[in-house]
């Protein structure tokens, strides 16, 4: 179990996840984004920087075409004026907002809206989303399901404090049929790492199944932002299927 990590390490299926938080030298915003899959679609993907984006992108076009294509391939990240973050093409409306407001909740609020979640019976998977403001602020947002079809859409704010990090993701972390949405209030976790290499890989090694079990891990990235006034970012991507037989 990763130290700091038990909230994740506990989950044997957690979808999608956000970490938000801060790093435990202070200097440096944290943003987390990883990718677990059950399917032969979901597992056929990877992160990759485009420009001024984080991208989930294909690596079999044959396996991808079996899922959904809209829900599995999206902009996860976007740095502009801050950071934005999600599990869908919801993450292109936030980095639109960044700017409109200094309260990152006013931010998602502004942003998702006309968001409801995702169109994927019978999961109906939630639409989890963040955001990181120049102004040292942060929000957390979760959209799912409600029992009579409705949206039903939470957004906390994030307080940034060091070596604190807050977790949103799509599932509860159960392994079964039908996957439980992710229920109540953005879940602790520690941020030890002073590097983005380095917390990637303690998110990675958190997601790591027990003995017997799937493994369902696909793609982690970590962002470590020393000024987002500047767009100074430190980021490292790990990618499943660049590992595979090592």
């Amino acid at each position: 179990m990763a130290q700091g990590l038990e909230n994740l390490s506990d989950k044997e299926y957690p979808g999608r996840l956000i970490i938000i938080g801060r790093d435990i030298t202070g200097k440096n915003e944290v943003v987390i984004y990883a990718i677990t899959g059950r399917s032969a679609s979901s597992q056929a993907r990877k992160m990759e920087l485009k420009d001024d984006a984080i991208w989930v992108e294909p690596t079999d076009e044959e396996a991808l075409k079996k899922g959904n294509i809209d829900l599995l391939v999206y902009p996860a990240i976007i740095f502009s004026r801050g950071i934005a973050v999600g599990n869908g093409k919801q993450t292109t409306d936030i980095k639109t907002c960044l700017g409109k407001s200094q309260n990152p909740t006013e931010v998602l609020e502004l942003a998702l809206h006309k968001w409801d979640y995702e169109p994927d019976a019978p999961i109906f998977t939630p639409r989890i989303s963040g955001c990181v403001l120049p102004q040292k602020k942060a929000a957390l947002s979760i959209i799912k399901r409600a029992p009579n079809g409705s949206s039903i859409r939470n957004i906390f704010e994030i307080p940034l404090k060091t070596g604190k990090g807050k977790m949103i993701s799509t599932y509860g972390g159960e392994d079964k049929n039908p996957l439980p949405a992710f229920t109540g209030e953005p879940l602790d976790v520690d941020i030890k790492e002073k590097k983005a290499d380095d917390m990637a890989a303690a998110v990675y090694d958190a997601l790591l199944p027990a003995p017997g079990k799937k493994d369902y891990r696909v793609s982690v990235v970590s962002v470590f932002s020393g000024n987002l006034n500047s767009n100074e970012y430190e980021i490292y991507i790990i990618n499943k299927h660049e590992r595979m037989g090592r």
